[in-house]
């Protein structure tokens, strides 16, 4: 019996080990966003600029992640792309014009405000108006047609089960 006791106690050591090493691997900022060793820039402050030029702009695949999040081939690319023209000199407005240049405005998490991106801002607020609208419309029409009444075999019921009740 002291053997088996022993072996389940290295067994649950071993699962315990292997759990933490998990949990580690998994926080580690790099693993958790599926970046790839080819990825990172040597210099650190060049890679902190690469990763915020990378969280402006957004995965064409997941549409609501940021390359950086997104571990889609796209924005593998797009990362590497970003970071190419990062340590060729690029400052940030430059690789964001040089990746809108290719995918388009909708390409930034936060598109700007022109003619052509009008409906990305005001559709929102313009379903929200709607949806009030339509909502007032039910509740009027609603109110026009009355709550149907009780009939007064209803009636008398009700009022046989509230004298009981207050009886």
């Amino acid at each position: 019996m002291g053997r088996r006791g022993g072996h389940a106690a290295v067994a649950a050591g071993t699962i315990t080990v292997i759990a933490l090493g998990l949990a580690v691997l998994a926080a580690h900022p790099a693993t958790a966003a599926g970046l790839q060793a080819d990825e990172f820039l040597a210099d650190p402050k060049l890679e902190e600029k690469a990763r915020d030029i990378g969280k402006e702009l957004r995965c064409l695949v997941c549409q609501n992640q940021s390359i950086f999040d997104s571990n889609a081939t796209l924005a593998h690319d797009l990362r590497v792309l970003v970071r190419e023209r990062v340590a060729a000199g690029d400052d940030a407005d430059s690789v964001k014009q040089y990746v809108v240049a290719r995918y388009g405005d909708y390409v930034l998490l936060q598109p700007p405000v022109k003619p052509l991106t009008y409906v990305l801002w005001v559709a929102p607020a313009l379903f929200l108006v709607l949806a009030l609208l339509l909502g007032q419309r039910v509740l009027a029409a609603q109110t026009r047609a009355g709550a149907p009444g009780l009939s007064d075999a209803e009636r008398a019921r009700a009022k046989e089960i509230l004298k009981g009740d207050a009886a």
